[in-house]
């Protein structure tokens, strides 16, 4: 059982096809400005979506960060034990200029 759901069957979708001519009807090319798809078919009737390198590199970027540990065992580890041996020191100055220096930023994503 064949469904048509937009000319996914492989038709074209009747509103991408207008008359022409003699009543030939021609389909209107979709691209990423129109809204339709970058695809080609191939020889099999199935298409083929093509990647931009940016969309690649962002999918490879998301695993990476994906694959890296939630918890930074080594830096936990260094801060524990300073804070036990009673070294560690709170720097109040960076820890203001940090604090505004994200408020700025998050600020700037409003405009």
């Amino acid at each position: 059982m064949a469904n048509n759901i937009s000319g996914v069957d492989g038709a074209p979708s009747p509103a991408l096809v207008v008359s022409v001519g003699a009543g030939r009807p021609i389909q209107r090319p979709q691209d990423a400005a129109s809204g339709g798809a970058n695809a080609d078919k191939s020889n099999d009737g199935s298409e083929n979506v093509q990647i931009t390198g940016t969309a690649r590199q962002l999918a490879d970027l998301d695993q990476h960060v994906r694959n890296l540990p939630d918890i930074n065992e080594e830096k936990v580890a260094q801060l524990r034990a300073a804070i036990e041996q009673g070294t560690y020191q709170i720097r109040s100055q960076h820890i203001a200029e940090q604090l505004v220096s994200l408020e700025r930023s998050l600020g700037s994503l409003g405009d």
